[in-house]
């Protein structure tokens, strides 16, 4: 297992040294830089930008150098902790990437358990009650939300709260505390808009999941080992619990590695819709305007959590599963 671990650690290295390169191309791929992009958005606004901020930029940020030489500016930064400068925002990525981080890192810790929460006892009973009216009912709601997109659902949550209560459901705070400091008052209030992203973000979540809970489960109960139990007398809460139970708790493990670059980036899509003070709009106007040292930057970091994840889910798997074998094991 050790050794596993250890291969896997040293593997990460080249494989976040190709995604960062790739990284930078695709941003660069665009024609133009960021101070292209500014000078063009000012003019079609009839406002001008001074040449002596455009030159401070391309001196302090190296454009017009070679794309190479940027990169290695910016990658020796990364390893160093200086994740870059934000133009847009002309602060530092650290202080624009952290002011919404805790946002989203709430609308996404609800929405994985909410997620987990509501898709484990749906999909073991819909397993265990296979053909049932509630399998029946469960499995056409399960098909709705895997066929509905998420931002349509939140579009028709936003009309129907319009029409039906005269409110708008948009943004995770009222007006009163959007500027407050954190309070009391201010959690309360933002729990009180949380359910609307969590159910939005978290339905399509919640279907994919019963439905491969079920399928895994059934799968099980049908095998050998558990109609020799039931033959035995083995009572059907244990011959439930004890093994195919257990074995179709992969995808839930399976999905850390999903899990936690979902919980910083966020939805960005919902989150444009529901007007949601998260990371997701940030890293999409980021693209948008090339910004490339926080685009860069955000990216990496989701790059990071996602080879991390993986290597969690793989080693929970293991731990879970004994049929898994890791390194020089699966060999034998």
């Amino acid at each position: 297992m050790l050794n596993y671990v250890a291969h896997r650690l040293l593997v990460m290295i080249p494989t976040l040294i190709v995604i960062s390169i790739l990284v930078f191309i695709i941003i660069q791929l665009p024609p133009g830089d960021y101070l292209t992009t500014l000078v063009e958005e000012l003019r079609s606004q009839g406002e001008e930008i001074s040449q002596e901020r455009i030159e401070y930029y391309r001196a302090e940020f190296g454009f017009g150098e070679p794309m190479w030489k940027q990169y290695l500016v910016w990658a020796s930064g990364l390893l160093q902790g200086d994740f870059g400068y934000s133009f847009e925002h002309e602060l530092p990525v650290n202080e624009v990437v952290g002011d919404r981080m805790f946002l989203t890192m709430v609308v996404s810790f609800t929405t994985i358990i909410f997620v987990y929460v509501v898709s484990f006892p749906i999909g073991v009973y819909s397993a265990v009650r296979q053909y049932s009216p509630g399998d029946y009912a469960l499995t056409f709601v399960g098909f709705i939300g895997l066929a509905t997109p998420n931002f349509l659902l939140a579009l028709v949550l936003m009309y129907l709260a319009n029409q039906w209560f005269g409110t708008s459901i948009g943004g995770l705070v009222s007006d009163d505390f959007r500027d407050a400091p954190m309070s009391v008052a201010k959690f309360i209030d933002v729990m009180g808009h949380l359910w609307v992203p969590v159910v939005v973000i978290g339905t399509s979540g919640t279907a994919g999941m019963i439905r491969r809970l079920r399928a895994n489960l059934l799968d099980e109960l049908h095998k050998q080992y558990v109609v020799t139990a039931r033959a035995k007398g083995v009572p059907p809460k244990k011959a439930l619990v004890k093994y195919p139970l257990r074995m179709a708790l992969n995808p839930f493990i399976a999905d850390i590695g999903n899990v936690l670059p979902e919980i910083i980036s966020g939805a960005a899509i919902v989150s444009v819709v529901l007007s949601l003070e998260t990371t997701g709009p940030m890293l999409l106007r980021a693209l948008q305007s090339q910004d490339m040292y926080l685009a860069g930057s955000f990216l990496m970091f989701v790059a990071l959590l996602t080879v991390i994840g993986n290597l969690v889910s793989d080693l929970a798997l293991a731990v879970l599963d004994p049929r898994i074998r890791l390194g020089a094991e699966a060999s034998k």
